[in-house]
């Protein structure tokens, strides 16, 4: 906690134009509307709570999606839920001119939610039910047809592409406080469902059989952890766009602290995936300054290495 406190720190006063400490403990004791506090309460202040949320909802997600499917290599895109979201949001942007996140952050949601929703049943159809496979499969194929559609329309209005690009490439500068408040009732939604699913998740750790010897119920704990899913992944992305690696790498290190045991895995996984967010998110702005480089696009850099040394350090440890 001392680490996530520290970053937040440095999130706040680092930047295009360094911020003095005393400046921002300005901002709520003596407001006098300088600049420096401007840049604090309406920039920095925002941006970093957007961080928090964000990160620890790809965390959890994360975490929750490799251990209900059981694949290592899962993350917030498994379900569709990415894909749900900005197939939505190119459909607000088009059809309703909407331009800002306040205006589609609905849209996010809700596609988020249809494409969850639509991944687990098409899973649980058949003969099985929704097991780790057919979960991953039906990812895939929807994730895949929704990103087909989205390109679709994109390429046929460029007024919606140049809106939508900014949006997909990952940030956390959109969101303003309004939004904010509304994604951390659904962030906090989603973590109190993840937590109550831990004792499901250590049980599919053993395979669905012993589980069940156990005195599970299964299914009913497989819908708890999936809803958990879509309102965490949801919420990250309506907040700051589609952002890789996070949710696929946290987890892992979480384990590392954590073991194998879901109730400190979950909890692992949403203090240190708003570390990995804000400090990717500091990397950015300090590489090209007086520019900035957006979150996205530093994490979708520097993930990819980093996963590659986990799984060679840890060989994809049992979930």
């Amino acid at each position: 906690m001392v680490v996530l406190a520290a970053t937040c720190l440095a999130s706040v006063l680092i930047g295009n134009e360094t911020i003095a400490l005393g400046d921002v403990l300005a901002t709520w004791r003596r407001p006098d509307g300088s600049d420096a506090q401007r840049i604090v309460a309406f920039l920095r202040v925002p941006r970093t709570l957007v961080g928090l949320l964000a990160g620890a909802a790809l965390g959890l997600a994360g975490a929750l999606m490799q251990g209900l499917t059981r694949n290592p290599l899962a993350g917030p895109e498994v379900l569709a839920v990415n894909a749900g979201a900005a197939l939505a949001v190119v459909a607000a942007i088009a059809g309703l001119g909407l331009t800002t996140l306040g205006g589609y952050i609905w849209f996010a949601f809700l596609g988020a939610a249809v494409a969850g929703a639509l991944v687990y049943f098409l899973a649980a159809a058949g003969h099985g039910g929704p097991t780790p496979v057919k979960l991953a499969l039906a990812g895939a194929a929807l994730t895949a047809t929704l990103a087909g559609l989205t390109t679709a329309v994109t390429l046929l209005d460029v007024s919606t592409f140049t809106v939508y690009r900014f949006w997909s490439v990952g940030a956390l500068t959109s969101a303003e406080m309004s939004s904010i408040g509304v994604a951390a009732l659904f962030v906090a939604a989603g973590a109190a469902l993840a937590i109550g699913s831990t004792r499901t998740l250590n049980g599919l750790a053993l395979g669905e059989d012993v589980a069940r010897s156990l005195g599970q119920r299964i299914i009913a704990g497989k819908l708890v952890a999936v809803a958990a899913a879509v309102l965490l992944a949801g919420s990250a992305v309506a907040l700051a766009g589609p952002i890789a690696f996070v949710g696929l790498t946290v987890p892992h290190m979480a384990r590392a602290f954590g073991g194998t045991d879901y109730r400190w895995i979950l909890p692992w996984s949403a203090v240190l995936a708003p570390i990995v967010l804000l400090a990717a998110d500091i990397l950015g702005r300090l590489l090209a300054r007086p520019q900035e480089l957006q979150v996205g696009i530093v994490t979708a850099v520097i993930g990819a290495p980093v996963f590659i040394a986990l799984v060679r350090g840890r060989r994809l440890a049992r979930l």
